[in-house]
């Protein structure tokens, strides 16, 4: 089943505006990445379309969207949790929605870098130990740790993200 453009149409010129992105969310966009959600977040009016089953007529892609956004390669029964995916993961980058601003800095995918491990207490948990040098309290020790650590995960998991 494709969804018709009549009233995909109707309700886009109801809702836009002059600053107004229309994104459609397809199986066959633009990759989403954090680079394209920090862009979104300097948008004043998004207006998110996300298709069921087969999608929508093209006409309307044609016609009526400025972006089309993929959240990876892979297809839903619909594009609901994908608009879902985009709307928290450009949330992150509009000042004020997280409590730490640091955590822009340090999530995985800043730098081209996965996460470093994160760990609470207590310092031993069933024979685990946190690794000493997170107890140290020498900063600068952790840092370089902590960097060693998404280095090397990222050069496991994920060797595309670096060049």
């Amino acid at each position: 089943m494709v969804m018709k453009p009549e009233p995909i149409f109707a309700a886009i010129d109801e809702l836009r505006r002059p600053e107004t992105k229309v994104i459609y969310m397809a199986p066959d966009g633009v990759p989403m990445n954090t680079e394209l959600a920090r862009d979104l977040a300097s948008e004043t009016h998004i207006v998110l379309l996300s298709g069921h089953y087969e999608g929508v007529d093209q006409r309307v892609r044609d016609g009526a969207i400025d972006l089309e956004v993929s959240i990876g390669d892979y297809i839903l029964t619909n594009g609901t949790l994908a608009a879902a995916v985009l709307v928290d993961c450009v949330s992150r980058f509009i000042p004020g929605v997280l409590g730490d601003e640091k955590s822009l800095t340090e999530e995985s995918f800043m730098n081209s870098l996965l996460g470093f491990p994160q760990y609470t207490r207590p310092a031993i948990f069933r024979g685990m130990p946190v690794p000493r040098v997170l107890l140290s309290g020498n900063h600068a020790a952790i840092d370089r740790w902590r960097r060693d650590q998404q280095i090397d995960k990222t050069r496991r998991l994920r060797p595309d993200l670096k060049d």
